[in-house]
């Protein structure tokens, strides 16, 4: 049984971010995600970047220089090759991430796939069968549940303390500007609202409910065929049942909630972040908060710690999200758009 508070409320079991195993990274794709978690890292853990690469040597360098990253490629080759790094963080866009995850992999180098791990569950299974006949490390980047939150309700969840979980609910919306030029609304590349924000939305109803037995759906296309809003009811082999949603239409504060017969947790700020809980036990209730101080995508850097400490235990994948994990919510992605209707690629 886990360490309590007097209301039962578990300590969370994160990976300290300092003092434990430190890896050499490289970025490939020095976009606006890498931006946010190299920043992320430098500042909260001890990971460093040793090298970067981009298409454009004019942007690896100047990343490079933002960050303090020694080692600039042009072209993915060069760090690919490069023997002195352990771990390749892929932050390209959607439609890259398969196939440089699978160069990565071949290179021999552990792999973070920014979410979605790939377009598509046919995608995603290549990624894990490469990395499990390589024997390299390889995790999708969904940071979120590597925040203590995440842990707390594993933990209420594992011990049973919510009782028979019946419903889970998580809504998630980011305002987007029509423009049929960008990828944002070319499905052909990833575009549409599954891939970037329902990704979240699934991933948190599998993570509580396990692969659902069923899934219905219904939402909105954009004119070029990307979906830009999704309502899903997912149901698993229990009848427990959960409600999600995704939006580009409107902005939503990103809340969600367990509920279960003797118990409750519900997200006073959105579950993708770091996090404020209110948790209701038997009646009892008391409000958690995040205390390590960071906020917003700062909490990209638990999930750099958390692989390296795996690696460093000479695991292949994550025991808190695994590969297999990444291919059910693509899989369900998939279910979802075909509902829609909106196109894809396989």
């Amino acid at each position: 049984m886990s360490e309590r508070h007097p209301m039962s409320v578990p300590v969370p079991r994160v990976t300290p971010l300092r003092g434990g195993s430190v890896l050499r990274w490289g970025v490939l794709g020095p976009g606006g995600i890498a931006e946010d978690w190299v920043s992320a890292v430098h500042r909260h853990t001890d990971q460093r970047v040793h090298a970067v690469a981009s298409r454009s040597q004019e942007r690896s360098e100047a990343f490079g220089q933002r960050h303090g990253i020694p080692r600039r490629y042009q072209g993915y080759q060069g760090l690919l090759d490069d023997d002195d790094i352990d771990v390749v963080y892929i932050s390209v866009p959607h439609a890259q991430h398969h196939p440089l995850a699978l160069e990565a992999i071949a290179a021999g180098k552990n792999v973070l796939i920014e979410k979605p791990i790939a377009l598509t569950a046919v995608q995603a299974e290549e990624i894990a069968q490469a990395a499990k006949a390589a024997g390299v490390f390889a995790m999708e980047a969904m940071w979120s549940r590597y925040l203590p939150q995440s842990d707390i309700l594993a933990q209420l969840l594992d011990d049973g303390a919510l009782g028979d979980v019946r419903l889970v609910t998580a809504h998630l919306g980011w305002q987007w500007t029509y423009d049929p030029e960008h990828p944002n609304f070319d499905p052909a590349v990833g575009g549409g609202v599954m891939i970037d924000a329902g990704v979240y939305s699934l991933w948190f109803a599998h993570s509580v409910l396990g692969v659902p037995t069923s899934i219905a759906a219904s939402g909105l296309l954009a004119p070029t065929g990307a979906e830009t809003e999704a309502l899903i009811s997912l149901e698993n082999d229990r009848g427990a049942r959960a409600m999600v949603s995704a939006s580009t239409t409107v902005t939503t504060p990103g809340l969600a909630a367990v509920y279960g017969t003797a118990g409750s947790v519900s997200y006073e700020t959105s579950f993708v972040f770091p996090a404020r809980l209110r948790i209701t036990l038997n009646g009892a209730e008391q409000v958690w908060e995040d205390e390590s101080g960071l906020v917003g995508r700062d909490g990209l850097a638990w999930q750099a710690a958390a692989l390296a400490s795996y690696v460093a235990e000479g695991r292949t994948q994550s025991p808190l999200h695994s590969l297999n994990d990444s291919v059910a919510v693509m899989r369900s992605i998939d279910e979802v758009r075909r509902q829609i209707g909106s196109l894809r690629t396989d």
